[in-house]
């Protein structure tokens, strides 16, 4: 392995090309300011560097990055690349994830409008991000411990699993399929419209008009708060545990809910049941579990 310390590059494709290369103290940065730092390289090792140029990593293969920063004017930093790794970074320019692949990050901090597109297999991990359009159209992802805010995140992606997630964010999840997310908070308005396949489970959801046109959604042991309007034109099957301010016109399935502040049928194709019934912890639609008689609302 070929080691680079200590040494600043702003020339144009300044190590284009290089493989099995570990570059440790190094700034991209100056006057010559040129892009493509690591244009088509592989098996690249970037420790405490400082990313202060266009495009560092586009077609490259089998990246780790560590304790680094990439600042603002460093856009669209990782296009069309995989295997990768990075930890403990600042991911602060625009659009810094695109069409990449099996991609881990963990303990980062990420400001980045346009972030992720179109990426295949992401592990994301103890990292805070702020960001527009988060993660559009990608796919098999997997987040622990990941504080977004933001908006229209994670709009057509599939295939994803989210644990211990906090989301501050409108228009989250829209036309998403396959998606499960656990022990986690959503906050947002218009939560989930058009997807497919949702299911959450011991989660709190906050903000107007969630769930609208969904097909094969499931919340269980959910809270729900400032949650009006809910579930309309949705096929659901939901197990609520706090008060509901309103419903609007479930297409099909059960919702069971201790209670709904206004329940609004004024379309004659809304066949969902609004059941009031107080679940036990872990229950779930099928089970039946309840603490007190149910009986059907609307």
């Amino acid at each position: 392995m070929r080691i680079i310390e200590n040494q600043i590059f702003d020339m144009e494709r300044a190590l284009y090309g290089s493989k099995d290369v570990y570059v440790k103290d190094c700034a991209f940065d100056g006057p010559a300011d040129g892009e493509s730092a690591f244009k088509e390289s592989s098996d690249v090792a970037a420790e405490h560097c400082f990313f202060n140029l266009r495009y560092p990593f586009w077609h490259a293969h089998g990246l780790k990055i560590s304790g680094s920063e990439m600042t603002e004017l460093c856009r669209a930093s990782l296009w069309y690349s995989d295997d990768i790794e990075i930890a403990d970074t600042k991911m602060h320019g625009i659009k810094a994830l695109r069409e990449c692949s099996n991609a881990v990050i963990r303990g980062c901090d990420i400001i980045s409008p346009e972030f992720g597109w179109s990426v295949r297999g992401i592990r994301m991990e103890d990292t805070r991000a702020v960001s527009e359009y988060f993660m559009m159209r990608s796919e098999n992802l997997t987040f622990r411990e990941v504080t977004f805010q933001g908006k229209y995140s994670f709009q057509y992606i599939k295939n994803a699993v989210f644990e211990n997630c906090t989301f501050d964010t409108k228009d989250a999840f829209w036309h998403g399929e396959n998606i499960t997310v656990r022990d986690s908070t959503i906050k947002g308005e218009y939560l989930a419209w058009y997807s497919d396949g949702l299911t959450l489970e011991n989660c709190k959801i906050i903000g107007t008009q969630p769930f609208c046109y969904c097909k094969n959604l499931k919340l269980i042991n959910c809270e729900m708060y400032g949650t009006d309007l809910c579930f309309e034109k949705s096929e659901v099957e939901a197990c609520i545990t706090t008060p509901v301010d309103s419903i609007k016109n479930p297409l099909s399935g059960r919702i069971f809910v201790p209670s709904v502040g206004r329940i609004i049928r004024d379309d004659t194709a809304s066949k969902g049941e609004i059941i009031a019934c107080v679940q036990k912890q872990g229950a779930t639609p099928e089970c039946g579990g309840k603490s007190k008689p149910c009986r059907a609302i609307a």
